[in-house]
């Protein structure tokens, strides 16, 4: 049985990654930060899994730390014999002002959102290459796309997963491994029920479809790309946000 390991997957998108491509008949390797609390929403998602009759195992790891990733890589391939698909789903944002952003702060969202996709190509993009065959998708965002005030560090970091996806998508597709990415824009999660009607009015006039998306609308792009139906898609990032910006 083949095998995904999707990182931050303890909750929002990457939680509804991992159950639908649970539902797709993989196995889960669950990477969450190392946390108590994260620690008990990944133990809720692995049991999701387990009850889709597949197995389901827990890889705590801050994949900002290339020592960290390199271990769960390795604890991964160990436990499960092969990685079919890998998802790098974890991000932050540490939102601000540009001209008052101290440099800690930009640096911080950089480590967690690029340098973990640049942590876990190389590793994860290695066993593959020996398998001659993989699925990889990372999560960029229309912020990487459009920019967003307040987010010049969230936006740098999604931007360079676009290139980073093209350019791993040349380095490993004659070994069969396919490397896109996703944009997704408006989400329905907490932080967004927490706005005004009036902010969610704004932001939803920018959209064609004037609602938001759900995370299992993200989910089902992703096990697209994971399937053997996208055997010839790669380098592509694919916008998810419901005619955002046409």
């Amino acid at each position: 049985m083949a095998t995904a390991i999707i990182t931050g997957a303890s909750q929002g998108i990457g939680a509804c990654i991992a159950v639908r491509l649970a539902k797709d008949g993989y196995n889960i390797a669950i990477n969450h930060f190392p946390s108590d609390s994260d620690l008990a929403n990944a133990e809720n998602v692995a049991q999701q899994c387990r009850d889709l009759g597949v197995e389901a195992e827990l890889f705590p790891a801050n994949v900002a730390d290339y020592a960290q990733c390199e271990n769960m890589t390795k604890a991964v391939k160990e436990r499960f014999g092969t990685i079919d698909a890998l998802v790098n789903n974890a991000g932050i944002t540490k939102d601000g002002l540009m001209v008052r952003m101290p440099e800690e702060q930009y640096d911080a969202v950089i480590a967690v959102n690029q340098k973990s996709v640049f942590h876990m190509l190389k590793l994860v993009g290695a066993v593959m290459m020996r398998q001659r065959h993989g699925r990889i998708v990372s999560l960029a965002s229309v912020a990487g796309l459009y920019g967003n005030p307040g987010q010049i560090n969230y936006a740098a970091s999604k931007a360079a997963i676009i290139g980073m996806t093209k350019t791993a998508a040349k380095e490993l597709g004659a070994r069969n491994v396919t490397v896109n990415a996703v944009a997704p824009g408006f989400i329905k999660t907490p932080m967004t029920d927490a706005l005004t009607e009036e902010q969610r009015s704004h932001m939803l006039e920018l959209v064609a479809m004037k609602r938001y998306a759900q995370p299992e609308e993200v989910a089902s792009v992703v096990s697209f790309l994971c399937s053997d139906d996208a055997s010839y898609v790669t380098g592509q990032t694919i916008e998810i946000s419901g005619g955002l910006m046409i």
